[in-house]
């Protein structure tokens, strides 16, 4: 039997938000959108692996979904009343070709949408701005630095391309840095503090964790 080839799967089932692969749903975290209470939805799949990720489970794409965005959209639907915003994040949401389907669906249900990526695909995430209120973007380190956290070259020149698209779309923007202290001395973030600044970010937020290096 032949493999299926992606250019026989039509275009409308690609982009759909039923191909999501969804991990989970979760109305816990109060950092999401801070004062604010959102619902949630973490992907599955992301291409790096850092050092310093709060949901190592979610890393692995080729991992399928637990839970089928119909059921999401059953939960966002039946709780709106209740609901200041959908966020989605993971893993890494702009990974997957049905997310600008499923932030247009939240939108059509008269609710705002969060976006929690960490500028791995920044072409995916110029096709979806428009369609998010809020942006979060962790930026995880200084440039020189990024390999290190991250495993994978180049990783800083997309987050950096991407933290400049969000910038100019005037979307509502937080830069979030998880510095591991392990590899990233006082000195290298008061660096990349000012080089955020120097960028035009207004709202950026560390948390350090990990030992201090040396």
């Amino acid at each position: 039997m032949t493999p299926t080839s992606l250019h026989t799967i039509p275009a409308e089932v690609m982009w759909s938000a039923d191909t999501l692969k969804i991990a989970r749903w979760t109305t816990a975290d109060g950092d999401d959108w801070p004062g604010r209470t959102v619902l949630t939805v973490l992907l599955q799949g992301c291409p790096w692996s850092c050092t310093t990720c709060e949901t190592p489970d979610l890393s692995d794409p080729l991992v399928g979904g637990a839970v089928p965005w119909s059921d999401v959209r059953t939960v966002i639907s039946r709780s709106r009343s209740g609901l200041d915003g959908v966020v989605f994040s993971g893993g890494e949401p702009t990974r997957q070709d049905g997310l600008a389907d499923a932030m247009e669906q939240v939108r059509a249900m008269g609710l705002p949408v969060g976006l929690h990526t960490s500028g791995s695909y920044p072409q995916h995430l110029a096709a979806v701005l428009s369609l998010a209120d809020r942006v979060v973007i962790e930026i995880k380190a200084p440039a020189t630095l990024y390999r290190a956290i991250t495993g994978v070259g180049a990783s800083a020149h997309k987050a950096f391309a991407s933290l400049r698209l969000a910038l100019d779309s005037g979307v509502d923007l937080q830069v979030r840095t998880l510095a591991d202290r392990a590899v990233i001395g006082a000195e290298a973030l008061e660096g990349l503090r000012a080089n955020l600044v120097a960028m035009g970010v207004t709202d950026h937020v560390v948390v350090e964790v990990g030992t201090p290096s040396a």
